[in-house]
């Protein structure tokens, strides 16, 4: 036991040498972007802003703007935080004593003795602006390299596959899976992997007709183009590009957007899938991947090229807003349930209520990243 955990963090030491810039690039600019949404609507709002920190702990370098907002790099570069006028802590925690005692003028510039409304707008814009920021990326991707245009059609079928037992044939074109449109090959295959394990609803196109199938592709171990390990979903059909078929095809803004927002959507739709399984048993939480997973997987998107930096922003971007939303004190959606809670009663919780839940919050958060932690250095030890 102790020859494997030696040899998982010899290859833990190895692997960061290449994975700290790459990975320290990637979540600054998510950070900076989520920092960045709370920054400019409690400007809007007429919140003092006190500090802009990308990292925490002791500051290495900063200045002053001319509102008085001290802009800062601090010494751990593990995310950042935005500290407002009224604010006892970086977590936004408020001491009734300090609130009590300003002035009027105080008061104005206050985060806390704001309405409900601007102090949620401000909570959540931080989120918001992540989801911003991988829409935003995606669309100029798609904008850039156009999107792919193969047609999704089935040219051959793996014997006893999911597809050859859900009955389908040659010649047949997915033209939708569970409502969701699907315009390509790739379309298709986003959605088919994803969903290892789970019957999907196939609509086809044979001979001019819709036919529907019912399909379970069957979740499969397979090794990435970097050697990871993954369990995806495999439907079990063959697709040969025909002599004059595009790859991809250009688009105009327009549609470059819808693009942008669809794979947004997409990667929400497929995080609370994933919850949901793990909720009923039937995902694998080894699937979890904390701070050393996504170091790892930036620098092996570095070494593909600076394409897969800019899509794994993208990709990270929503994940973080997402989970920043979900209804855990210390995040931002636990900021959001206590003015929920706050506009039911017609009152703020007490200021020990407040302090009990971000404690609970910090356990949370604590115990999902060593359980991510653990998981990472596993992942390591087997590549």
């Amino acid at each position: 036991m102790s020859d494997f955990f030696l040899h998982s963090f010899n290859a833990l030491g190895h692997g960061l040498i290449g994975y700290a810039v790459p990975f320290l690039f990637v979540l600054t600019i998510v950070v900076f972007f989520h920092e960045l949404g709370h920054f400019l609507v409690a400007r809007w709002a007429g919140v003092k802003v006190l500090t802009f920190s990308l990292g925490f702990g002791p500051e290495l370098i900063g200045f002053n703007d001319r509102h008085g907002t001290r802009w800062k790099i601090s010494a751990i570069p593990l995310g950042g935080y935005v500290k407002f006028f009224g604010d006892e802590s970086e977590a936004s925690t408020p001491s009734a004593e300090t609130l009590s005692a300003m002035t009027a003028e105080e008061r104005a510039g206050s985060f806390h003795h704001k309405k409900v409304g601007p102090r949620a707008a401000i909570v959540a814009a931080g989120p918001i602006a992540n989801f911003i920021l991988g829409a935003l990326i995606f669309a100029g991707m798609a904008l850039y390299y156009g999107k792919p245009s193969t047609i999704a059609r089935v040219d051959g079928l793996v014997a006893e596959g999911a597809a050859a037992a859900a009955g389908f044939k040659v010649g047949d074109v997915v033209v939708q899976i569970d409502g969701t449109a699907i315009e390509s090959f790739n379309d298709m295959q986003r959605v088919v992997v994803m969903n290892g394990g789970s019957q999907l609803v196939f609509r086809v196109k044979r001979d001019g007709e819709i036919v529907s199938l019912n399909a379970t592709p069957k979740l499969q171990e397979r090794k990435d183009q970097f050697g990871n390990r993954q369990k995806v979903g495999v439907l079990g059909v063959e697709h040969k590009a025909q002599f004059g078929e595009a790859a991809t095809t250009p688009v105009g803004v327009v549609e470059a957007l819808k693009i942008g927002i669809d794979q947004v959507w997409f990667i929400i739709a497929s995080t609370f899938k994933f919850l949901g399984s793990l909720f009923v048993g039937h995902g694998n939480p080894q699937d979890v991947s904390g701070v050393l997973g996504i170091a790892k997987m930036s620098g092996q998107a570095a070494s593909a090229g600076f394409q897969f930096v800019i899509n794994l922003c993208a990709v990270l971007s929503v994940s973080i807003g997402l989970l920043n939303l979900f209804p855990i004190p210390l995040l931002d959606g636990g900021h959001l349930m206590f003015y929920a809670a706050e506009v039911l009663r017609g009152r703020p919780l007490s200021e020990r209520t407040q302090e009990m839940g971000f404690r609970i919050g910090l356990g949370l958060v604590l115990m999902l990243m060593v359980f991510a932690t653990y998981n990472d250095i596993l992942r390591f030890a087997a590549s």
